[in-house]
């Protein structure tokens, strides 16, 4: 559907990254990662036709985007960005049916037909409990669930979202994704997200897109991209890594004295990441001289060595400071 030939992308004569060929089908739910300033909201801007290539082609269909007129580009690739739209008054029903625009012509006037497909457009975000809302009354969460709806109303092929979840809480940020993925699915939009979740890109994404930096760009699955160590290659800092082991990041602080963890499950989980927050360095097998945490169960708490248990990890840690 959305295929990229010999694109590189940047500004004047700054070259931000040099593409390989790609295709983006119907359906694909694309991620967008790189650190501020390597060319993710370039690369969007380039994809929707707003930026020229500094060389190559964008095409949808067989037909280059930046051909296409501007009413003819809006039927068949949507937007969403960040920034928080001052609306006034403006009712939600009345922001979503703006997305019809591009098809109603030089009048602007909605017909039955424009009305139904806005509605399905908030209904398919979750959002018809919000029409009869003003937008400024609207969390952030619910604003863009509005905005993503204005887009559907567009009918388009391809979907691009540029840090759309940036000052979200974290409910609403998965909320969002998993929206975004089940759109995809069942309506068949190429969506690219750019974004700062790398966590959960590589929960959700079919395809991650990552620039590295120096004119680099990687393209392939979460598990592949991880896998190739390029994440913790473009993120890594002095005090963080990226933990293939766990999928996420992890502080690098010095950890200090051994202590071994005779735990099993969800409990060692979260034991271990209080011991190395705190300081310890917890190990699965035995080494002398470690003292040995055990987990005598909901009711009894821990217990260190042949101390008194403790029925909190917040007192496990005191005894072991002590």
């Amino acid at each position: 559907m959305l295929a990229l030939r010999d694109i590189r992308i940047g500004y004047g004569r700054r070259v931000l990254a040099t593409l390989p060929d790609l295709d983006v089908q119907a359906g694909e739910f694309v991620c967008l990662l790189g650190r501020n300033g390597q060319g993710k909201s370039t690369l969007l801007r380039t994809l929707g036709g707003f930026l020229s290539p500094l060389a190559g082609e964008v095409s949808l269909d067989g037909v280059a985007v930046r051909s296409l007129s501007g009413s003819e580009r809006a039927r068949r690739i949507a937007v969403v960005l960040t920034e928080r739209v001052q609306a006034g008054a403006l009712g939600v029903r009345e922001l979503v049916e703006l997305g019809r625009q591009p098809h109603t012509g030089w009048s602007g006037v909605l017909g039955d037909e424009d009305r139904r497909i806005a509605a399905d457009a908030l209904e398919r975000v979750e959002g018809a409990h919000l029409a009869d809302r003003s937008i400024d009354s609207l969390s952030d969460g619910e604003r863009q669930r509005v905005m993503i709806a204005r887009a559907l109303a567009q009918q388009p092929q391809v979907l691009l979202l540029d840090e759309i979840t940036a000052f979200l809480d974290l409910p609403s940020r998965v909320t969002i994704i998993d929206l975004l993925r089940r759109i995809a699915r069942e309506q068949g939009v190429a969506i690219v997200l750019s974004s700062h979740d790398l966590e959960l890109s590589l929960e959700t994404a079919d395809r991650l897109w990552l620039l590295p930096g120096e004119g680099h760009f990687l393209d392939g699955t979460p598990e592949d991209i991880a896998l190739s160590g390029a994440i913790g290659a473009t993120f890594d800092q002095h005090n963080l890594r990226f933990s293939l082991e766990s999928g996420r990041f992890e502080s690098t602080a010095r950890e200090g004295r051994a202590v071994q963890v005779a735990v099993d499950g969800v409990e060692a989980t979260w034991l271990c990441r209080a011991l190395r927050r705190s300081g310890f360095t917890p190990l699965e097998h035995a080494e002398t001289g470690a003292p040995v945490i055990r987990f005598l169960g909901s009711d009894a708490g821990w217990q260190v060595g042949d101390a008194s248990p403790a029925r909190s990890i917040a007192a496990l840690l005191d005894q072991l400071r002590s």
